[in-house]
């Protein structure tokens, strides 16, 4: 079943097009990613796509939902962890994800909580104040506070941003699990072998348009090469 349609979505910035009329769409509990260069139009799809830009023409879908109308109840069941996302500093990190969980479901935030924690898999760091964390920490935690609310969509721009190799990996799996459990997953990326172990099928944007979409493999096939990396050089360099 389709959970995410998008179809000719449009977002300018003054008279700038940064996506220019892009279609796709997303099966329940596939993980999808838009990859593409820096300035490609992917932070601005997605930031559409959480309701917090507003879109100037072209429609999207979510579960049902369309954007344009219903943005606040797209917003009771989608989860959004922008490249950039901080925490309260002061806090520790357990204060922040019982903080957060509050703003859900009060019945619900102890065990919100608890799965937030199993996620970041901090240990007993957890118990120390954010401004002592290491930017893998960081990320961590915030990507706990992205899915312990068992989200019905979540998007992630560049989720393993930053993070060492150790890290990046145990976040993949985070993620994959999150998607097995039945979440619907966006995700944005310009590591190409992330995208590769990870999604079920990626679209590939280029200055705000959609350039090629499918399976990593069957892409990785069409065009005789070895990685999406390769795809993506074919692909620009026939535009």
């Amino acid at each position: 079943m389709t959970a995410v349609e998008v179809t000719n979505l449009v977002k300018k910035y003054g008279s700038f097009d940064a996506v220019k009329g892009i279609s796709f769409s997303i099966n329940e509990g596939e993980i999808f990613g838009l990859i593409g260069p820096n300035g490609a139009g992917k932070t601005t799809t997605l930031r559409t796509i959480s309701t917090l830009l507003s879109i100037n023409s072209g429609s999207v879908t979510i579960l049902g939902y369309d954007l344009k109308k219903q943005a606040n109840e797209v917003r009771k069941f989608i989860s959004y962890l922008p490249e950039d996302a901080g925490a309260y500093k002061n806090m520790t990190g357990k204060a922040y994800l019982q903080f957060i969980a509050n703003f859900f479901d009060a019945k619900h935030v102890a065990d919100m909580v608890k799965k937030g924690i199993e996620i970041t898999d901090l240990g007993t760091r957890i118990n120390d104040r954010v401004d002592t964390y290491s930017k893998g920490m960081m990320r961590r935690l915030l990507v706990g506070r992205a899915l312990m609310t068992n989200p019905k969509f979540a998007v992630l721009d560049e989720p393993t941003s930053g993070l060492d190799v150790l890290n990046a990996q145990e976040i993949r799996k985070i993620i994959k699990s999150t998607a097995q459990q039945g979440t619907t997953v966006l995700l944005s990326s310009h590591n190409m072998l992330e995208v590769e172990y990870l999604c079920d099928r990626i679209a590939l944007i280029f200055e705000g348009k959609i350039v090629e979409e499918g399976k990593p493999k069957a892409l990785m096939e069409k065009y005789k090469v070895r990685n999406i990396e390769e795809v993506f050089t074919k692909v620009v360099h026939h535009q």
